[in-house]
């Protein structure tokens, strides 16, 4: 591994093609856990990856993909016999069909190797029989290093809510972080506010849970505080990633702060979320999974804060 990885990333890498009307092919490396250490990696902090690959043509161009950013990939990670793949149809009405040919294997439980951060979600949280080196690899880390979770629900690979909710749910007990997305909520808690699912998975034992809310922003909360982080205006052309972004910025934060993610107060909240939020809407402010270097972030920070001066000038100004 890299001496400097400071997050072991843990879950799946995927390819997804999508085939349009008139049958012509895009390939995009992808995958929640591999866009969170390509977003880690950006920012400048050192992420190893620990996935499920297979020496084939889609394997090695995710490898370079991941590669070209500084991301380290296990050399246990090259065990499929096929590259996994999401295939999207589009019809000549815009409509989409799914096909997922999706393994997720792994030697054994990942382990440690002086990294501060573990993270881990979506597919290689619950699909088998890789879920279960996943699940060792949490319990091992818990109480080690921080361990942060995204579920990133996709209904179509997995089985019944009330299921994956005592799954999730089992998995937050061991996590410093739990972010999931307005549309997981909703999912995984059916007809709940989200102040509701915050206060059950932090019930359950999570550190921070921090829900995106689209153009609403986000809610970033412990047990002691909560921070309500305004959406960052942006011309939306590409969602794809976003939450991913939202994450490794969040992860980022938190390197860069001394205190425990449960002993945060809401001014320490709202930062983390705003950088967060920040690092999102330039994702989503491009096409593709094009998550955001540390220089874009910190001018973008710099140019929003301009912005509030100006604006908090013009609110005071007797003119």
């Amino acid at each position: 591994m890299s001496p400097e990885a400071q997050v072991l990333v843990v879950g799946e890498s995927i390819m997804d093609v999508v085939v349009d009307a008139e049958g012509t092919e895009t390939d995009a490396p992808g995958g929640s856990p591999a866009n969170v250490a390509l977003g880690l990696a950006r920012l400048g902090v050192g992420a190893r990856l620990a996935t499920a690959l297979a020496h084939d043509a889609f394997g090695e161009a995710i490898a370079a993909h991941l590669g070209a950013s500084g991301v380290v990939i296990d050399d246990a990670s090259w065990g499929l016999e096929r590259t996994a793949v999401a295939r999207a149809t589009i019809a000549a009405d815009g409509s989409a069909t799914y096909d997922f040919d999706i393994a997720w294997e792994l030697p054994g439980a990942p382990a440690l190797a002086g990294e501060r951060v573990l993270h881990t979600g979506s597919i290689a949280a619950f699909l088998s029989p890789g879920a279960d080196r996943v699940r060792e690899a949490v319990a091992a880390a818990a109480g080690r290093a921080l361990v942060t979770f995204d579920p990133n629900v996709r209904p179509a690979l997995l089985g019944e809510p009330d299921a994956v909710r005592a799954e999730v749910e089992s998995l937050a007990a061991a996590c410093d972080v739990v972010k999931l997305s307005d549309e997981d909520a909703a999912w995984l808690y059916p007809g709940r506010a989200i102040d509701v699912v915050v206060a059950e998975l932090l019930g359950a034992g999570a550190g921070i849970v921090a829900v995106t809310l689209g153009g609403d922003g986000a809610v970033v909360a412990n047990s002691e505080a909560s921070a309500v982080v305004p959406a960052v205006p942006v011309e939306v052309r590409d969602t794809v990633g976003a939450g991913d972004t939202f994450m490794a910025a969040l992860i980022a934060g938190l390197l860069a702060t001394d205190a425990a993610p449960a002993t945060l107060d809401h001014d320490a909240l709202a930062r983390l979320g705003k950088r967060a939020a920040t690092a999102a809407s330039i994702t989503v402010g491009r096409v593709g999974a094009d998550l955001p270097t540390a220089r874009e972030l910190e001018h973008a920070l710099d140019a929003a804060t301009v912005q509030e001066c100006l604006d908090a000038a013009a609110c005071t100004s007797p003119w």
